[in-house]
């Protein structure tokens, strides 16, 4: 791998740990400290239910993280840095349809909120809960308006079958892959 290519992974790794590890976790408690849980009581009782709830949802978010991160960098020989094309990591010069890529087409997203939510339970916030469905929503329509364009744009027919065969987001029972 040349130089520039150790660079850009590196800058985009930095990018994508700073926002999504930190920022937006650190947003999430804010928004939920700023609107409350909507009431003293919060959503979630009793407490050690809560904490096992969002450390099982937290564990579960952060191995489709760092798997698929890692099954896109040894297979796909590429980055996870890219949003409405621009490419800060490399891209991925092959279709990743393993490892996590078998459960679905979007395990970082997947994994993120899963950890985002753990987040929302740990606040045991309603306020963080809402906004990260409406967020969920807007991540869907992002994913069908770019992505799923520009992975149909670099492979073609195989992306087709692939975006058939395993869900967008959610882990849903393999059709055949």
């Amino acid at each position: 791998m040349d130089k520039i290519k150790i660079i850009r992974h590196i800058i985009g790794y930095i990018i994508g740990m700073t926002v999504f590890v930190i920022l937006v976790p650190y947003g999430l408690i804010k928004f939920s400290r700023l609107f409350g849980s909507f009431g003293e009581a919060g959503f979630l009782h009793p407490d050690w239910l809560r904490l096992t709830i969002a450390a099982v949802f937290l564990t579960i978010g952060l191995i489709f993280a760092l798997w698929s991160n890692a099954a896109l960098f040894i297979i796909g020989r590429g980055g996870p840095a890219d949003g409405f094309n621009v490419a800060i990591s490399p891209r991925s010069e092959k279709l990743v349809v393993t490892g996590p890529y078998r459960y679905t087409r979007n395990p970082m997203v997947f994994g993120a909120y899963m950890i985002y939510f753990s987040v929302a339970l740990y606040m045991n916030s309603l306020a963080c809960l809402g906004l990260l469905i409406f967020f969920y929503g807007l991540s869907i329509i992002y994913l069908k308006l770019t992505e799923e364009k520009r992975l149909y744009h670099d492979f073609g027919d195989d992306y087709l079958d692939y975006q058939k065969k395993v869900s967008m987001i959610i882990p849903f029972p393999r059709k055949g892959y």
